[in-house]
Protein backbone atom coordinates (compact mmCIF):
# COMPACT_ATOMS: atom_id res chain seq x y z
CA UNK A 1 0.00 0.00 0.00
CA UNK A 2 1.11 3.29 -1.21
CA UNK A 3 2.36 5.76 2.04
CA UNK A 4 0.26 9.12 2.74
CA UNK A 5 3.07 11.31 1.24
CA UNK A 6 3.30 9.07 -2.33
CA UNK A 7 -0.36 9.44 -2.47
CA UNK A 8 0.28 13.30 -2.22
CA UNK A 9 2.90 13.56 -4.25
CA UNK A 10 1.23 11.37 -7.18
CA UNK A 11 -2.13 13.83 -6.53
CA UNK A 12 -0.01 17.01 -7.05
CA UNK A 13 1.79 15.62 -10.03
CA UNK A 14 -1.46 14.89 -11.30
CA UNK A 15 -3.55 18.25 -10.73
CA UNK A 16 -0.71 20.26 -12.17
CA UNK A 17 -2.28 20.58 -15.53
CA UNK A 18 -5.57 21.33 -14.07
CA UNK A 19 -7.09 25.13 -14.98
CA UNK A 20 -7.87 27.33 -12.34
CA UNK A 21 -11.58 27.58 -11.52
CA UNK A 22 -13.62 30.38 -9.90
CA UNK A 23 -17.40 30.39 -8.40
CA UNK A 24 -19.36 33.50 -9.86
CA UNK A 25 -22.64 32.83 -8.38
CA UNK A 26 -24.33 31.44 -5.59
CA UNK A 27 -27.89 30.81 -4.45
CA UNK A 28 -29.47 29.39 -1.90
CA UNK A 29 -32.76 28.47 -0.36
CA UNK A 30 -34.35 29.36 3.43
CA UNK A 31 -33.65 25.87 5.21
CA UNK A 32 -36.09 24.29 7.72
CA UNK A 33 -39.29 22.17 7.24
CA UNK A 34 -40.63 23.66 3.49
CA UNK A 35 -43.92 22.31 3.41
CA UNK A 36 -45.22 25.10 0.61
CA UNK A 37 -41.87 23.60 -1.61
CA UNK A 38 -41.49 20.82 -4.04
CA UNK A 39 -38.39 19.43 -4.40
CA UNK A 40 -38.17 20.81 -8.08
CA UNK A 41 -39.18 24.05 -6.60
CA UNK A 42 -36.31 24.12 -4.06
CA UNK A 43 -33.73 23.07 -6.42
CA UNK A 44 -35.18 25.91 -8.94
CA UNK A 45 -35.49 28.61 -6.91
CA UNK A 46 -31.82 27.92 -5.74
CA UNK A 47 -30.07 27.17 -9.44
CA UNK A 48 -31.57 30.54 -10.90
CA UNK A 49 -30.48 32.65 -7.99
CA UNK A 50 -27.35 31.34 -8.74
CA UNK A 51 -27.55 31.93 -11.92
CA UNK A 52 -28.96 35.05 -12.08
CA UNK A 53 -25.74 36.58 -9.59
CA UNK A 54 -23.16 34.83 -12.37
CA UNK A 55 -24.65 36.71 -14.66
CA UNK A 56 -24.86 34.08 -17.35
CA UNK A 57 -27.37 33.09 -19.79
CA UNK A 58 -29.12 29.82 -19.85
CA UNK A 59 -27.61 28.95 -23.47
CA UNK A 60 -24.12 29.53 -21.63
CA UNK A 61 -24.28 26.97 -19.62
CA UNK A 62 -22.80 23.60 -20.70
CA UNK A 63 -23.73 21.12 -17.41
CA UNK A 64 -25.66 20.79 -14.61
CA UNK A 65 -24.64 18.56 -11.27
CA UNK A 66 -26.95 18.14 -8.77
CA UNK A 67 -26.20 16.24 -5.19
CA UNK A 68 -29.09 14.76 -4.04
CA UNK A 69 -29.30 11.66 -1.61
CA UNK A 70 -32.51 10.42 -1.69
CA UNK A 71 -34.99 11.45 -3.48
CA UNK A 72 -36.48 8.13 -4.33
CA UNK A 73 -37.14 6.84 -1.14
CA UNK A 74 -38.44 10.62 0.44
CA UNK A 75 -40.49 12.08 -2.37
CA UNK A 76 -40.71 8.95 -4.89
CA UNK A 77 -39.00 10.65 -7.32
CA UNK A 78 -35.77 9.48 -9.43
CA UNK A 79 -34.06 10.86 -12.67
CA UNK A 80 -34.56 14.10 -10.89
CA UNK A 81 -31.17 16.36 -12.20
CA UNK A 82 -32.59 17.09 -15.53
CA UNK A 83 -36.73 17.41 -13.87
CA UNK A 84 -34.72 20.56 -11.98
CA UNK A 85 -33.33 21.16 -15.40
CA UNK A 86 -36.10 20.98 -17.02
CA UNK A 87 -38.30 23.06 -14.92
CA UNK A 88 -36.06 25.75 -14.85
CA UNK A 89 -35.65 25.94 -18.46
CA UNK A 90 -32.81 24.51 -19.42
CA UNK A 91 -34.32 21.09 -20.84
CA UNK A 92 -31.27 21.27 -22.99
CA UNK A 93 -28.65 21.37 -20.79
CA UNK A 94 -26.80 17.61 -19.91
CA UNK A 95 -27.82 16.99 -15.98
CA UNK A 96 -26.65 14.31 -13.69
CA UNK A 97 -27.58 13.45 -10.33
CA UNK A 98 -23.99 12.85 -7.73
CA UNK A 99 -24.76 10.50 -4.57
CA UNK A 100 -22.65 9.97 -1.70
CA UNK A 101 -24.89 9.99 1.49
CA UNK A 102 -24.50 12.96 3.39
CA UNK A 103 -21.59 14.48 0.79
CA UNK A 104 -23.64 14.53 -2.35
CA UNK A 105 -23.02 18.10 -2.11
CA UNK A 106 -19.40 18.07 -1.95
CA UNK A 107 -18.71 15.19 -4.44
CA UNK A 108 -21.58 17.06 -6.71
CA UNK A 109 -18.99 19.72 -6.57
CA UNK A 110 -15.98 18.05 -7.25
CA UNK A 111 -17.20 17.02 -10.36
CA UNK A 112 -18.34 20.23 -11.41
CA UNK A 113 -14.87 21.88 -10.60
CA UNK A 114 -13.49 18.70 -12.47
CA UNK A 115 -15.07 19.50 -15.59
CA UNK A 116 -14.23 23.19 -15.34
CA UNK A 117 -10.82 22.05 -14.60
CA UNK A 118 -10.18 19.51 -17.25
CA UNK A 119 -11.06 21.96 -20.24
CA UNK A 120 -14.33 19.91 -21.02
CA UNK A 121 -16.41 22.60 -19.92
CA UNK A 122 -16.31 26.60 -19.07
CA UNK A 123 -19.28 27.00 -17.25
CA UNK A 124 -21.53 24.44 -15.26
CA UNK A 125 -23.85 24.95 -12.34
CA UNK A 126 -23.71 22.82 -9.30
CA UNK A 127 -26.95 22.25 -6.91
CA UNK A 128 -27.62 20.27 -3.79
CA UNK A 129 -31.10 19.89 -3.12
CA UNK A 130 -32.97 17.66 -0.61
CA UNK A 131 -36.55 17.45 1.13
CA UNK A 132 -36.93 16.01 3.86
CA UNK A 133 -40.08 16.36 5.71
CA UNK A 134 -42.61 14.67 3.15
CA UNK A 135 -42.25 11.87 5.09
CA UNK A 136 -42.13 11.18 8.93
CA UNK A 137 -39.04 11.82 11.37
CA UNK A 138 -38.68 7.62 11.80
CA UNK A 139 -38.99 7.09 8.13
CA UNK A 140 -36.54 10.10 7.83
CA UNK A 141 -34.10 8.39 10.44
CA UNK A 142 -34.42 4.95 8.82
CA UNK A 143 -33.59 6.50 5.10
CA UNK A 144 -30.60 8.00 6.11
CA UNK A 145 -29.31 5.28 8.32
CA UNK A 146 -29.23 3.56 5.25
CA UNK A 147 -25.93 5.54 3.94
CA UNK A 148 -24.68 3.67 6.87
CA UNK A 149 -23.76 -0.19 6.32
CA UNK A 150 -27.47 -1.17 6.28
CA UNK A 151 -26.69 -4.97 5.85
CA UNK A 152 -23.97 -5.21 8.84
CA UNK A 153 -25.41 -2.55 10.93
CA UNK A 154 -28.40 -0.68 10.59
CA UNK A 155 -30.47 -4.29 9.93
CA UNK A 156 -29.39 -5.22 13.21
CA UNK A 157 -30.68 -1.99 15.17
CA UNK A 158 -27.62 0.24 14.60
CA UNK A 159 -29.66 3.41 14.22
CA UNK A 160 -27.16 6.57 12.65
CA UNK A 161 -27.96 8.53 16.21
CA UNK A 162 -26.32 5.14 17.78
CA UNK A 163 -23.37 4.81 15.48
CA UNK A 164 -22.09 8.34 16.17
CA UNK A 165 -23.21 7.85 19.54
CA UNK A 166 -20.52 4.93 19.66
CA UNK A 167 -17.92 7.09 18.19
CA UNK A 168 -18.41 10.19 20.54
CA UNK A 169 -18.26 7.88 24.08
CA UNK A 170 -14.98 5.90 22.51
CA UNK A 171 -13.62 9.74 22.07
CA UNK A 172 -14.49 10.65 25.99
CA UNK A 173 -12.78 7.04 26.73
CA UNK A 174 -9.93 7.89 25.07
CA UNK A 175 -9.26 11.67 25.20
CA UNK A 176 -11.41 12.73 28.12
CA UNK A 177 -13.71 14.88 26.21
CA UNK A 178 -16.67 15.21 27.90
CA UNK A 179 -20.37 16.78 27.26
CA UNK A 180 -19.64 19.90 28.10
CA UNK A 181 -17.31 19.57 25.15
CA UNK A 182 -20.19 18.23 22.92
CA UNK A 183 -22.60 20.99 24.02
CA UNK A 184 -20.36 24.20 23.44
CA UNK A 185 -20.31 22.79 19.84
CA UNK A 186 -24.44 23.09 19.72
CA UNK A 187 -24.01 26.32 22.04
CA UNK A 188 -21.66 27.88 19.06
CA UNK A 189 -23.38 26.87 16.27
CA UNK A 190 -26.58 28.29 17.25
CA UNK A 191 -25.20 31.37 18.33
CA UNK A 192 -23.94 31.65 14.91
CA UNK A 193 -27.40 30.31 13.00
CA UNK A 194 -28.79 33.25 15.14
CA UNK A 195 -26.97 35.54 12.81
CA UNK A 196 -28.02 33.73 9.82
CA UNK A 197 -31.37 34.69 8.03
CA UNK A 198 -31.58 31.60 5.98
CA UNK A 199 -30.93 29.20 8.94
CA UNK A 200 -33.50 26.62 10.12
CA UNK A 201 -32.86 27.80 13.84
CA UNK A 202 -32.38 31.74 14.76
CA UNK A 203 -31.80 31.59 18.22
CA UNK A 204 -29.38 31.52 20.94
CA UNK A 205 -29.52 27.88 22.99
CA UNK A 206 -27.72 28.20 26.64
CA UNK A 207 -25.79 25.77 27.76
CA UNK A 208 -27.36 24.15 30.43
CA UNK A 209 -30.40 24.05 27.90
CA UNK A 210 -28.51 21.57 25.99
CA UNK A 211 -26.98 18.91 28.39
CA UNK A 212 -30.68 19.12 29.75
CA UNK A 213 -32.09 17.68 27.12
CA UNK A 214 -33.47 14.80 26.11
CA UNK A 215 -31.07 11.80 25.29
CA UNK A 216 -31.33 10.55 21.97
CA UNK A 217 -28.52 7.66 22.10
CA UNK A 218 -25.78 8.06 25.22
CA UNK A 219 -24.02 10.32 25.27
CA UNK A 220 -26.07 12.67 22.47
CA UNK A 221 -28.89 14.21 23.55
CA UNK A 222 -31.37 16.52 21.02
CA UNK A 223 -29.26 19.64 21.26
CA UNK A 224 -26.41 17.20 19.90
CA UNK A 225 -28.25 16.64 16.84
CA UNK A 226 -28.87 18.22 13.40
CA UNK A 227 -32.32 18.71 12.18
CA UNK A 228 -33.30 16.89 9.02
CA UNK A 229 -34.47 19.62 6.62
CA UNK A 230 -35.82 20.83 3.12
CA UNK A 231 -33.79 23.08 1.31
CA UNK A 232 -31.74 23.46 -1.48
CA UNK A 233 -28.16 25.72 -2.68
CA UNK A 234 -26.50 26.10 -5.90
CA UNK A 235 -23.04 27.64 -7.31
CA UNK A 236 -22.43 28.69 -11.16
CA UNK A 237 -18.25 27.43 -11.89
CA UNK A 238 -16.35 28.87 -14.35
CA UNK A 239 -13.23 29.06 -16.15
CA UNK A 240 -10.74 30.94 -14.29
CA UNK A 241 -9.94 33.43 -17.73
CA UNK A 242 -13.74 34.11 -18.24
CA UNK A 243 -14.50 34.71 -14.67
CA UNK A 244 -13.75 38.51 -14.39
CA UNK A 245 -16.06 38.79 -17.21
CA UNK A 246 -19.09 38.18 -15.67
CA UNK A 247 -18.69 39.49 -12.01
CA UNK A 248 -15.95 41.96 -10.15
CA UNK A 249 -15.20 39.52 -7.40
CA UNK A 250 -15.56 35.55 -8.37
CA UNK A 251 -13.81 33.16 -5.71
CA UNK A 252 -11.38 30.63 -6.85
CA UNK A 253 -11.49 27.23 -5.93
CA UNK A 254 -7.30 26.61 -4.64
CA UNK A 255 -7.95 22.78 -3.67
CA UNK A 256 -10.03 19.75 -3.67
CA UNK A 257 -9.50 16.10 -2.30
CA UNK A 258 -11.61 13.41 -2.00
CA UNK A 259 -10.97 10.13 1.09
CA UNK A 260 -12.33 7.12 1.98
CA UNK A 261 -12.62 4.44 4.74
CA UNK A 262 -14.92 1.54 5.46
CA UNK A 263 -18.56 0.77 5.21
CA UNK A 264 -18.87 -0.69 8.40
CA UNK A 265 -18.15 1.25 11.59
CA UNK A 266 -16.48 -1.51 13.16
CA UNK A 267 -13.90 -2.09 10.53
CA UNK A 268 -12.51 1.18 11.20
CA UNK A 269 -9.04 1.14 12.61
CA UNK A 270 -9.79 3.88 15.17
CA UNK A 271 -13.09 5.14 16.39
CA UNK A 272 -11.96 8.77 17.49
CA UNK A 273 -11.18 9.97 14.08
CA UNK A 274 -12.18 9.34 10.21
CA UNK A 275 -9.72 9.04 8.28
CA UNK A 276 -11.72 9.70 4.96
CA UNK A 277 -11.20 13.30 6.64
CA UNK A 278 -7.73 13.16 6.79
CA UNK A 279 -6.75 12.05 3.85
CA UNK A 280 -9.62 14.63 2.09
CA UNK A 281 -8.01 17.34 3.64
CA UNK A 282 -4.22 16.44 3.03
CA UNK A 283 -5.40 16.34 -0.94
CA UNK A 284 -6.79 19.31 -0.38
CA UNK A 285 -4.31 21.56 1.33
CA UNK A 286 -1.09 19.91 -0.49
CA UNK A 287 -2.71 21.02 -4.08
CA UNK A 288 -3.64 24.61 -2.61
CA UNK A 289 0.01 24.89 -1.27
CA UNK A 290 -1.50 25.74 2.34
CA UNK A 291 -1.40 24.52 5.20
CA UNK A 292 -4.51 24.29 8.40
CA UNK A 293 -2.56 27.78 9.99
CA UNK A 294 -3.45 29.67 6.60
CA UNK A 295 -7.50 29.08 7.12
CA UNK A 296 -9.53 32.08 8.28
CA UNK A 297 -12.09 30.09 8.52
CA UNK A 298 -13.83 26.30 8.25
CA UNK A 299 -17.39 25.29 7.42
CA UNK A 300 -17.27 21.04 8.52
CA UNK A 301 -19.92 18.81 8.49
CA UNK A 302 -21.55 18.85 11.92
CA UNK A 303 -24.16 16.19 11.76
CA UNK A 304 -23.56 15.68 15.41
CA UNK A 305 -21.40 17.82 17.99
CA UNK A 306 -18.66 14.66 18.18
CA UNK A 307 -18.72 15.39 13.79
CA UNK A 308 -17.64 18.69 14.73
CA UNK A 309 -15.06 18.04 17.07
CA UNK A 310 -13.71 15.04 15.07
CA UNK A 311 -13.08 17.34 11.90
CA UNK A 312 -11.16 19.97 13.31
CA UNK A 313 -8.84 17.28 15.11
CA UNK A 314 -8.43 15.33 11.66
CA UNK A 315 -8.42 18.50 9.45
CA UNK A 316 -5.41 19.67 11.60
CA UNK A 317 -6.57 22.52 13.63
CA UNK A 318 -6.03 20.93 16.67
CA UNK A 319 -4.50 17.95 18.00
CA UNK A 320 -6.71 14.66 18.48
CA UNK A 321 -8.31 14.90 21.59
CA UNK A 322 -7.85 18.75 21.64
CA UNK A 323 -10.83 19.54 19.21
CA UNK A 324 -13.19 19.45 22.55
CA UNK A 325 -11.47 21.64 25.08
CA UNK A 326 -10.82 24.18 21.91
CA UNK A 327 -14.10 24.09 21.64
CA UNK A 328 -15.02 25.30 24.82
CA UNK A 329 -12.41 27.84 25.25
CA UNK A 330 -14.01 30.02 22.62
CA UNK A 331 -11.29 28.63 19.67
CA UNK A 332 -13.52 28.04 17.34
CA UNK A 333 -15.84 31.32 18.05
CA UNK A 334 -16.90 33.90 15.24
CA UNK A 335 -14.26 35.88 16.33
CA UNK A 336 -11.42 33.75 17.21
CA UNK A 337 -8.16 32.43 15.15
CA UNK A 338 -10.04 29.60 13.22
CA UNK A 339 -13.88 30.55 13.34
CA UNK A 340 -15.92 27.06 12.35
CA UNK A 341 -19.16 26.62 11.02
CA UNK A 342 -19.82 30.50 10.90
CA UNK A 343 -23.34 29.97 9.16
CA UNK A 344 -24.36 27.67 12.03
CA UNK A 345 -23.74 24.58 10.55
CA UNK A 346 -25.80 21.80 10.11
CA UNK A 347 -26.43 21.99 13.58
CA UNK A 348 -28.43 25.58 13.43
CA UNK A 349 -28.28 26.41 9.79
CA UNK A 350 -30.11 22.83 9.07
CA UNK A 351 -29.41 19.68 7.41
CA UNK A 352 -31.12 18.94 4.07
CA UNK A 353 -28.67 16.58 3.22
CA UNK A 354 -28.16 16.48 -0.63
CA UNK A 355 -27.49 20.21 -0.55
CA UNK A 356 -25.40 20.36 2.89
CA UNK A 357 -21.96 20.84 0.84
CA UNK A 358 -23.29 23.47 -1.57
CA UNK A 359 -24.57 25.24 1.75
CA UNK A 360 -21.00 25.30 2.64
CA UNK A 361 -19.88 26.76 -0.52
CA UNK A 362 -22.48 29.38 -0.33
CA UNK A 363 -21.48 30.23 3.19
CA UNK A 364 -17.37 30.46 2.09
CA UNK A 365 -18.57 32.58 -0.89
CA UNK A 366 -20.13 35.11 1.44
CA UNK A 367 -17.40 34.92 3.75
CA UNK A 368 -14.86 35.69 0.64
CA UNK A 369 -16.50 38.41 -0.64
CA UNK A 370 -17.38 40.16 2.57
CA UNK A 371 -20.88 39.84 2.24
CA UNK A 372 -21.60 37.18 5.31
CA UNK A 373 -23.15 40.22 7.34
CA UNK A 374 -23.31 40.25 11.38
CA UNK A 375 -21.65 36.65 10.90
CA UNK A 376 -18.81 38.04 8.79
CA UNK A 377 -15.23 37.16 9.82
CA UNK A 378 -12.69 40.15 9.50
CA UNK A 379 -10.39 39.84 6.34
CA UNK A 380 -11.02 36.89 5.32
CA UNK A 381 -8.89 35.39 3.01
CA UNK A 382 -8.81 31.71 2.59
CA UNK A 383 -11.55 29.43 3.63
CA UNK A 384 -11.94 25.11 3.99
CA UNK A 385 -15.45 23.33 3.44
CA UNK A 386 -15.62 19.58 4.42
CA UNK A 387 -18.78 17.56 3.82
CA UNK A 388 -19.16 13.92 5.39
CA UNK A 389 -20.63 10.96 3.94
CA UNK A 390 -22.45 8.16 6.22
CA UNK A 391 -20.35 7.40 8.98
CA UNK A 392 -17.37 8.78 7.77
CA UNK A 393 -16.96 6.13 4.82
CA UNK A 394 -16.57 9.30 2.06
CA UNK A 395 -15.32 12.71 2.33
CA UNK A 396 -14.65 15.70 0.48
CA UNK A 397 -12.84 18.65 1.05
CA UNK A 398 -12.96 22.24 -0.91
CA UNK A 399 -10.88 25.14 0.05
CA UNK A 400 -11.79 28.29 -1.53
CA UNK A 401 -9.64 31.85 -1.48
CA UNK A 402 -10.19 35.35 -2.63
CA UNK A 403 -9.74 36.14 -5.89
CA UNK A 404 -5.81 37.82 -7.03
Amino acid sequence: MQSTQNLEKKYIEESGNLRDVAVIGIGETRIGELWDKSLRELGIDAGLSAIKDAGVKGEEIEKIYIGNMSAGSLINQEHIAPMIADYAGLDDVPAVRVESGGASGGMALTEGYLSVASGLHDIVVVGGAEKMTDVGDQEAKKILSSTADWEWESIFGATFDSLYAMMARYHMLTHGTTKEHLAAVSVKNHANGSLNPNAQFQKEIPLKVVLNSPTVSDPLTMFDCAPLSDGAAAVVLCSADKAESYIDEPVAILGTGMGADHMAVHDRRDLDTMKATHIAGEKAFSMAGLKPDDMDFAEVHDNYTISEIMAIEDLGFFPKGGGGPATERGDTSLHSKIPVNTSGGLKAKGQPVGAVGINQAVEAVLQLRDQAGKRQVEDAEYGLIHNLGGTGASAVVHILGRWR
